[in-house]
């Protein structure tokens, strides 16, 4: 059983498995930090971002770079639609990818690429919300790319800048391999290929093993796998939460006693509490609108953005500012505040429950009713401007602020000291992300809420569960490089622990001992069990093996033409024998049988017995019987009856 890792961020996976003659892929995630090298794409002209200076290198012969940077505060930035940073394709051919099984819809933005830019062929699972939802994640970043195209495209940067441009996040892998977004065609044809499942719904890949998901917690329909084969179970964990949230709540059942656990994707912000973050964010909001400043928010158009809404709004209404107007700028909007209704099966109990009063599980399908949300496609969308009015609160992808709504928000706000920019999404670093902006009045303030595992709890999850082999990211048994004395940040586990890094191959200990194989009715008929101790029982049987999509079964043999004795060549065996050698009887039957000078000499693996007369030595091991023998066949076939009649038989 082999890993293969094709990505360098834990918290967007991508890995491939190769056991018992499958290959399954699990997730499929798109690193995002790569556009943080890019220059912001405005919606609306930018008067500021047009006049940027460009930047050159001085280096002799590179030149023809001109025009492909420019600068903005002192950091250079690629002029040029923004690229991504895509799972290794160079470790496994995807052609022999048999599955791909998807955890959530933070994890699958990179299937566009692997589905339809490879020899792929095989199918993806996963289930409905995180189909419905990661649809939606992929026609938001299609439509902020394709809505503001660049009037040219940048190239040479990639071949020649490295030697002198130190960009964000070139720990990526090699910016080359970076690739502009798929379209619209890409994602729908890809997403076709997927098969949906629901929890505990077990899924056969052709004979060789089951795979089925399991609830994670962490976000609607958010799922961990099991493969499953007939002696052997493999348990993937990615986006697991144990924080109680509008999810389904995590199962941890089924993850106990796996020969291998992949752990994946722990927070990202392993000082913050989740909690402690959201009371700051809600309180800070309450201020700045107070004080008649704006606050814009990066988000996402799902996940934990519906958790801000309800926690928000509560707290407006407790201060009295029910009247402040909060805005949901996504070309996805609409649609994802009416599914995370419409999925009510797949939320906490707590939600569900609302469902059958009957009452909306979320308070934003209210909101939206009464005003105080409202849903637009973008800043351009019909009735925005007339509906528009400050002091407001701004929801508006993307996070990493290099396209979408959110940079006319923040060239916008951007010059007012009474206005905030609030990161509550951990997949971007603040400094980096407003680089570009700088210098800015505007207030920006970090409260990251990330809702995965803490390393706290993914230890106390591993002493439950009880994996034999534990395999999960390198730099998770490490401290973070600014707190190397924080132990309590790392992995620890009592089972064998094997590490990955981007690109490495990891052997997982598993051995294959055992294979399932059937029988026929008219086979099991013939077996006649016979009582060796009290409660075992065995019994010989001849068959034929049938080997058919990965499944064996035994069926009886086929009659051999009239005179044949033979089976294959060989005749059966009557009797079986078993048990172990008695080497004092079989001395003494030795003895009655005319070899004299019988020798016993102990060994340290068993015994030896000494013919010298016969020029004989048998060797007699733990589970062998061998027997070295100089003379003539009839001595040899003498002593193989002898020790027939010393061992048990069947």
């Amino acid at each position: 059983m082999k890993l293969f890792c094709l990505s360098s961020n834990p918290n967007k996976p991508c890995s491939v498995l190769k056991f018992k003659n499958t290959v399954i892929m699990f997730d499929c995630g798109l690193d995002a930090t790569s556009v943080l090298g890019f220059l912001p794409l405005p919606l609306v002209l930018s008067t500021r971002l047009s006049n940027l200076p460009l930047w050159t290198p001085r280096e002799a012969g590179d030149a023809q770079l001109e025009g492909e940077f420019k600068e903005a505060n002192g950091r250079v930035f690629v002029d040029s639609a923004p690229e991504f940073c895509l799972p290794e394709t160079g470790l496994v051919d995807c052609a022999d990818v048999d599955v791909i099984l998807i955890s959530n819809y933070q994890s699958m933005l990179a299937l566009p690429y692997v589905t339809e830019r490879t020899g792929f062929k095989g199918t993806v699972y996963m289930t409905e919300p995180t189909l419905l939802i990661g649809r939606q994640f992929m026609e938001e970043l299609v439509t902020y790319i394709e809505r503001t195209p660049k009037p040219r495209t940048a190239t040479r940067w990639k071949q020649q800048a490295l030697k002198f441009l130190q960009l964000p996040s070139l720990d990526l892998g090699k910016p080359r391999s970076w690739r502009q977004l798929y379209s619209m065609q890409d994602v729908n044809s890809s997403l076709s290929k997927v098969k949906v499942v629901g929890f505990a719904e077990k899924m056969d890949v052709f004979g060789m093993v089951q795979v089925s998901a399991v609830s994670s917690g962490y976000c609607l329909g958010s799922c961990n796998w099991i493969v499953t084969a007939d002696h052997e179970k493999i348990v993937y964990m990615s986006g697991s939460s144990t924080l109680t949230t509008h999810p389904k709540p995590i199962e941890h059942g089924p993850l106990r006693n796996a020969d291998a656990l992949i752990l994946t994707s722990l927070t990202q912000t392993p000082l913050a509490n989740p909690d402690t973050m959201l009371g700051e964010f809600c309180i800070t909001v309450a201020m700045t609108v107070k004080m008649g400043g704006n606050v814009l928010i990066p988000c996402y158009p799902s996940g934990v953005t519906y958790d801000l809404f309800e926690c928000l709004s509560g707290h407006l209404e407790t201060t009295g500012q029910v009247n402040v107007p909060m805005y949901f700028l996504s070309p996805v909007a609409e649609n994802s505040l009416a599914y995370s209704s419409i999925l009510a099966e797949w939320l906490s109990s707590a939600k569900q429950a609302k469902v059958y009063i009957p009452e909306e599980p979320f308070p934003h399908a209210q909101l939206v009713r009464g005003g105080r949300l409202k849903p637009f496609s973008s800043i351009k969308a019909e009735g925005f401007t007339a509906d528009f009015h400050t002091p407001c609160i701004v929801f508006a992808g993307h996070p990493s602020l290099r396209f979408g709504d959110v940079v006319h928000f923040m060239e916008l706000w951007g010059p007012s000291p009474n206005n905030v920019v609030i990161f509550t999404e951990p997949d971007f670093n603040l400094a980096e992300a407003i680089a570009p902006f700088q210098p800015m009045a505007m207030k920006a303030l970090c409260f990251p809420i990330d809702t995965s595992l803490s390393f706290v709890q993914a230890n106390k999850l591993i002493r439950d569960l009880k994996p034999t082999n534990l395999v999960l990211p390198l730099q998770y048994t490490l401290p973070p490089p600014l707190q190397p004395h924080r132990s309590d940040l790392v992995i620890e586990a009592d089972c064998d622990v094997q590490t990955y890094t981007r690109g490495s191959i990891v052997p997982i200990p598993v051995q294959r001992r055992y294979q399932r194989i059937e029988m026929t009715a008219e086979l099991a008929e013939s077996v006649v069990p016979v009582e060796v101790k009290c409660g075992l029982g065995i019994a010989t049987l001849t068959g034929a093996l049938h080997v058919n999509n990965n499944r064996c079964m035994l069926k009886p043999l086929q009659k051999e033409p009239s005179g044949s004795k033979k089976w294959n060549g060989q005749t059966p065996p009557k009797i079986y024998t078993w048990g172990s050698l008695d080497v004092t009887e079989f001395a003494r039957k030795l003895d009655k049988a005319g070899f004299t000078d019988v020798k016993v000499e102990n060994t340290a693996s068993g015994m030896i017995v000494h013919l010298p007369n016969e020029d004989t030595i048998i060797q007699v091991d733990e589970h062998s019987t061998h027997v070295f023998c100089e003379g003539d066949d009839a001595v040899r076939t003498q002593l193989r009856d002898l020790l027939l009649q010393c061992l048990n038989k069947f």
